[in-house]
C-alpha cells in the first residue's frame, strides 16, 4: 500500500480499543453486541479489560468489533469493494462522509442477520456452526461440562 494515503478521514484513526470498546458498550451494552458479533468474550463474565485482552490476541475478532464500530455505531455507508478487501483501521472513509447518530438496534434485528449470514454461508458451502465443522472426538470433549 501507498505511504502516502492519508488514514486520518477513519474515525478508528487515533482510537485506542479500550476506547471504541466503552463508547460501544456504554451505548449497547454487552447483550445487544453479543447479539450480532456472537463473540463469546461479550457474554461469559463481560467486562471491557478482559474484553480488550481477549480482541487484542484475536484478530478475527477485533476486525469484526470494529466493523461494528463503523458501520453500526457510526452508521456509516457501505465501503466500495476495493475498501471490503481492507481491514477496518486501514480503510479511507471518503470525503463528505461523516458520522452519523448510531444505529437503532434491537435483539430481533440480530437474530434476523443471524439468518440471513447462515443462509449466505450455506450457497458459500460454509458453517457458522462450529459444531458442524468439529469432529465427533472433539465434539465428545465439548458437549456436556
Amino acid at each position: 500500500m501507498n505511504d502516502e494515503i492519508n488514514y486520518t478521514n477513519n474515525p478508528l484513526h487515533g482510537l485506542g480499543l479500550q476506547e471504541l470498546l466503552t463508547q460501544i458498550v456504554d451505548h449497547y451494552g454487552f447483550e445487544i453486541l453479543y447479539a450480532y458479533l456472537n463473540i463469546n468474550c461479550l457474554k461469559t463474565n463481560p467486562s471491557i479489560e478482559s474484553s480488550v485482552k481477549f480482541l487484542k490476541k484475536t484478530d478475527w475478532a477485533r476486525e469484526k468489533v470494529e466493523i461494528f464500530y463503523l458501520y453500526k455505531y457510526k452508521n456509516l455507508p457501505r465501503v466500495s469493494s476495493e475498501q471490503f478487501e481492507l481491514p477496518p483501521r486501514k480503510r479511507i472513509i471518503p470525503e463528505g462522509q461523516t458520522p452519523r447518530e448510531p444505529a437503532e438496534l434491537s435483539f430481533e434485528d440480530a437474530e434476523r442477520v443471524r439468518e440471513k449470514q447462515a443462509l449466505k454461508a450455506a450457497e458459500h458451502g460454509k458453517t457458522k456452526n462450529y459444531r458442524n465443522s468439529m469432529s465427533d472426538n472433539q465434539r465428545g470433549r465439548y458437549s456436556k461440562k
